[in-house]
């Protein structure tokens, strides 16, 4: 049985009630899928068992997985101009009803923080509050045309067709063709659009440049021939391929710990900019290309790319919850991706320059972490929910910091007398010259991270920043006099 705070109410015949749609309309998203994500973060556990338990009965599962889901209504993407019409139409003297397929528990939370609704109806764990659910229980309610409803999907056409206005928010063309053929067209709200830019915020094409890292083997091997730049574009493009695919899936992960962020709130998937379904479509097809893209340079590269992957993935949903251990399998991130130039290009990379690059960006993975500690103690919001960190540790994952820093200049230092340096450049000495620029450019990055200047991941504002540009410039010059 559906229900309903409120008594039944007296349809004016001036102004019928409002009745509002939740998932997709009022908020930009789906409760379901909302905790379904938190109980995938809390308890994995329980999803497979709450649909065993329950017979596959979607109503059932709703109300043990709204049971057991860590919901807050003040952090959800709720839409504007839905709220904006909700309160025109309260103005006015007009009732105004939620009615949702969610769960009774989280449809009267969000019904109880908006304070707009005069009552509700949902899901009460038997039957399920959808299509023709929910036009028998509305039109029970208020009578055949007594209402006007706003809605946003092909299961909203049933209860559309018994109102007295339709109004339709991110509908399919499908919805608006049926309402138009029935004489009953509905009015159709102003979305924002998921255009190519939003798009590419959420592949966050900007982190790229960290891919440049599969032409360092050619670049330290003299080995810069038109076949292993090829080889080396091709990894390069598969690497970021597979990185987008994973942004969305971590996106989706951190979907409620990123709306509490000052400043991840506002990235496409936490804010409802993008729709959850069709970004998880994206991730696979993305991360197919990425792999089809590896295989066609070397079989060796499509390992190291399923090795990129599933760190990655390991990353995503267990290993960045383990302070330092996430610290540790970010570094090696980076270091796969020098890993998999090598494998693309067949040019062997030595032991040295592999462990140069292991400390070299554990130091960096430390300096985001710092970073990120710095911006949650200026803002005064204590720990986060989604990393094991305390803001209490920022003096010690600085120290860690700058002890990595300087270890992997001292292991560089080392490499530069290793005989493969000296068989394969004419002049080995000239590379000493690059530890001091090191020297500095390490040091630097740890204070202007101190002083709260580096607000992103330390290499992408290293790839920005002009003195940072220069010296990799200055470091290039000095390998090719070298050579």
């Amino acid at each position: 049985m559906q229900v309903a705070v409120q008594s039944k109410p007296q349809v004016n015949t001036q102004s019928c009630p409002l009745v509002v749609d939740l998932d997709g309309t009022l908020i930009k998203g789906d409760l379901l899928v909302e905790c379904l994500i938190s109980a995938f973060n809390d308890r994995p556990r329980t999803i497979l068992s709450s649909f065993l338990r329950t017979g596959w009965n979607k109503a059932a599962v709703k109300a043990e997985l709204a049971d057991s889901s860590d919901f807050d209504p003040h952090y959800l993407p709720y839409d504007d101009q839905v709220l904006s019409l909700v309160r025109a139409a309260r103005a006015e003297g007009r009732r105004t009803y939620l009615a949702s397929a969610a769960d009774a528990r989280l449809v009267s939370q969000i019904a109880d923080h908006l304070c707009l609704f005069d009552g509700w109806f949902a899901s009460d764990g038997t039957t399920n509050l959808s299509g023709r659910a929910k036009r028998d229980r509305l039109v029970a309610e208020f009578g055949e045309g007594g209402f006007d409803y706003i809605g946003n999907a092909m299961a909203d056409v049933p209860v559309w067709e018994h109102a007295a206005q339709g109004y339709a928010v991110r509908a399919p063309t499908a919805a608006f063709r049926h309402m138009q053929r029935r004489g009953r067209p509905l009015k159709a709200l102003a979305e924002e659009g998921g255009g190519p830019r939003l798009w590419l915020r959420q592949l966050r094409v900007h982190q790229y440049v960290k891919n440049a890292l599969v032409f360092v083997p050619p670049l330290i091997g003299n080995e810069v021939t038109r076949l292993a730049l090829l080889q080396s574009l091709c990894a390069f493009v598969a690497f970021s391929l597979i990185a987008s695919s994973i942004y969305i899936v971590n996106d989706i992960v951190d979907l409620h710990a990123d709306r509490r962020h000052p400043s991840k709130r506002g990235r496409p998937l936490a804010s409802g900019q993008l729709p959850i379904g069709a970004s998880l479509i994206v991730s696979g097809l993305l991360l197919a290309l990425g792999l089809l893209t590896g295989a066609m340079v070397s079989l060796p590269l499509l390992g190291v790319l399923f090795g990129y992957f599933a760190l990655t993935s390991a990353y995503s949903f267990v290993l960045k919850r383990k302070f330092l251990i996430d610290v540790l399998a970010l570094s090696l991130l980076y270091a796969v991706r020098v890993i998999g130039g090598s494998a693309a290009t067949g040019i062997v990379m030595s032991d040295w320059l592999l462990a140069f690059a292991v400390m070299f960006f554990t130091s960096l993975a430390l300096i985001k972490r710092y970073t990120e500690l710095a911006k949650r103690k200026d803002a005064d919001l204590g720990d986060a929910s989604n990393r094991n960190y305390k803001v209490s540790d920022m003096t010690m994952v600085m120290s860690m910091a700058v002890a990595s820093a300087y270890v992997s200049i001292t292991v560089l230092a080392l490499y530069f007398t290793s005989p493969a340096v000296n068989g394969s450049y004419r002049h080995p000495d000239l590379l000493w010259i690059i530890c001091p620029i090191m020297l500095y450019w390490v040091g630097r990055m740890l204070m202007l991270a101190h002083r709260r200047l580096i607000h992103d991941d330390p290499v992408v504002f290293a790839l920005r920043d002009r003195m940072s540009s220069g010296m990799v410039c200055l470091v290039l010059l000095i390998m090719f006099a070298a050579h």
